[in-house]
């Protein structure tokens, strides 16, 4: 009753999908777009998904949502409903029991509706809530064909693909074909899910002849089980992928990779595929998933006001080095993509090397390298100086030519962004002058040196938990009493969150990740100290001196302020 009583904006935020921010921009929007609900103004500006927005109805009206692509649609239901009533109204029934009929709506408001289809069937109609745009498409099928043109969900799939007279003749040879139309669409929907569930990357994994194959998500940096797949279906599903991507099929001894174009709905993905032999004659397949997702504003990253301002000064430099550091996953793609989108107006001429291109940003001229044509980094930036620059990013200072580049390139007028696969902004430092860069004209371009870690971020079903006095005490140490005292007033014990688990969450306790950050800036005792070669360590205590908050400070802040919890910190940090 509660919840019926809410507005939507409320809900949205008290269930975590949305901020009082997002919600003010969006009631704002709405002034300007009469008509438009605030849900939809929401979904429109990026600021919540259809998903989001359809659960916070469901919880709103109290009605179950379904994910159509899941659920097992009865065609003979939708028959029992005039074609001109799923056309006026955008709905569907989807199930037919004795004495109810199950429909599917995506506008808990519309009485019209269900009201029709009341008058055309004497059953009692229960509603479930989809998306808007799943249900359009479903509802378009059924009435372009006369049935629903949905995969009815990955179980359904593999009982088609197993319902074929199956048998393993032997390691290379299977009687069901890899252009068999139930693998065909088993590959597709395991992509979709992938893309849906917010995956990053798709991992295949045969377990031999006899055993069944397992499929992994991995969904905010852990690996989750998808689904198992019997072993008949091992050769098929693997030789499907490999003509997808346009790898030799028959080569099942050494890795290859390649990619794959594939359309989810109206958008384009691209997936980085790559194959490796594994013992007893499996082959695993590896499949990146790049979204050409949109750049976030830097003020959405997660950096702290202090981190965020300097950096912000860093890159509204003119000319200069600024530097992303981390390990492979951690997000410096993302933060370099925000950071260009604050300098992406129209009188600066912004030019990018990537391999690939995973986020698109209009009034970027970004380039994608390709390494075995011989167009490297190193040949992108030479190419970028003679193209009238402003700003240059490079995806990644892989060797020395390159570092040497980008350096005099920014000591020439024109600021540089890169990243770089070190542990900690000091240790970057070194790095460099350990690759045989000329230590003065380093110190001379550098400006700011960004290191982060990605942690999962806890779901807004977290509890608080007041922690042990030894979990306190080694919670302080590990920040430094001194600094704590300094950052936080007090080093007196104070309520933590913990993870709990809910619907939202896949009963996880995290949903989502945020970043911990490391920002050093270029002064002059740190420039001083890499003329000199000064040993990482030595860096980060000039550093930690001038206030920089290393990764570890960051991540302890963050789970003071309930964004994620100590073992999460703990599990990216070393010290």
């Amino acid at each position: 009753q509660r919840r019926k009583k809410m507005r939507i904006g409320e809900i949205l935020v008290e269930e975590g999908f949305a901020t009082d921010k997002d919600i003010a921009a969006a009631l704002a929007e709405q002034k300007k777009r009469r008509g438009k609900r605030l849900g939809e103004v929401l979904v429109d500006m990026g600021a919540i998904t259809e998903v989001d927005l359809a659960l916070a109805l469901a919880n709103k009206f109290d009605i179950e949502f379904i994910d159509l692509e899941e659920a097992t649609l009865e065609v003979k239901a939708m028959r029992e409903v005039p074609r001109e009533v799923v056309e006026r109204w955008g709905v569907l029934p989807i199930k037919s029991e004795t004495d109810q009929l199950v429909v599917a709506i995506s506008d808990p408001l519309c009485v019209e509706a269900i009201e029709a289809i009341r008058m055309h069937q004497p059953k009692r109609v229960v509603e479930v809530l989809a998306t808007k745009s799943q249900l359009a498409r479903v509802v378009k099928s059924f009435l372009e064909r006369g049935e629903v043109r949905t995969q009815g969900g990955v179980d359904a799939l593999l009982r088609e693909a197993a319902s074929d007279e199956t048998t393993v003749v032997d390691d290379h040879e299977t009687a069901v074909d890899a252009s068999d139309s139930a693998v065909i669409k088993l590959v597709n929907q395991i992509i979709i899910d992938g893309y849906r569930r917010g995956a990053s990357d798709i991992h295949i994994e045969p377990n031999g002849r006899r055993a069944d194959m397992r499929i992994r998500f991995r969904i905010d940096g852990r690996c989750v089980v998808y689904r198992d797949v019997p072993p008949a279906l091992r050769a098929p599903l693997v030789a499907r992928l490999k003509i997808m991507a346009r790898l030799d099929i028959a080569e099942r001894r050494k890795p290859q990779d390649g990619k794959i174009r594939f359309r989810v709905q109206d958008k384009q993905i691209e997936l980085r595929v790559a194959t490796l032999p594994t013992v007893a004659n499996n082959e695993d397949v590896v499949m990146r998933i790049l979204a050409n997702n949109k750049p976030l504003p830097l003020r959405d990253m997660g950096l702290s006001a202090k981190n965020l301002a300097a950096l912000k000064e860093a890159i509204g430099r003119p000319y200069g080095l600024v530097l992303c550091v981390g390990p492979t996953g951690s997000g410096k793609t993302t933060t370099l993509h925000s950071a260009l989108g604050q300098r992406n107006v129209e009188g600066t001429k912004i030019w990018t090397a990537e391999d690939p291109v995973e986020i698109t940003q209009a009034g970027l001229r970004q380039v994608q390298v390709n390494p075995k044509i011989g167009f490297t980094f190193a040949t992108a930036l030479r190419s970028f100086l003679r193209a009238d620059p402003d700003i240059i990013m490079v995806g990644e200072m892989r060797d020395v030519e390159t570092a040497t580049i980008g350096i005099e390139a920014s000591l020439t007028g024109h600021l540089v962004m890169s990243t770089l696969h070190t542990n900690s902004a000091p240790e970057t430092v070194t790095r460099l002058v350990d690759m045989g860069i000329d230590p003065f004209s380093f110190s001379d371009a550098l400006l700011a040196v960004l290191a982060q870690r990605l942690v999962r971020r806890l779901c807004r079903c977290r509890e608080t938990a007041k922690p042990d006095q030894a979990e306190w005490r080694s919670l302080v140490e590990r920040y430094g009493e001194e600094a704590f005292v300094a950052d936080f007033g007090s080093a007196e014990p104070r309520p933590l969150f913990r993870a709990v688990g809910c619907r939202r969450c896949q009963n996880t306790g995290y949903k989502g990740r945020l970043a911990l950050h490391e920002l050093l800036v270029n002064d002059g005792t740190i420039a001083a100290a890499i003329q000199r070669k000064a040993p990482a360590d030595e860096v980060r205590q000039l550093a930690v001196q001038a206030g920089m908050r290393t990764l570890l400070q960051d991540g302890i802040a963050k789970v003071l302020a309930g964004d994620t919890d100590l073992a999460q910190v703990l599990g990216v940090c070393s010290r």
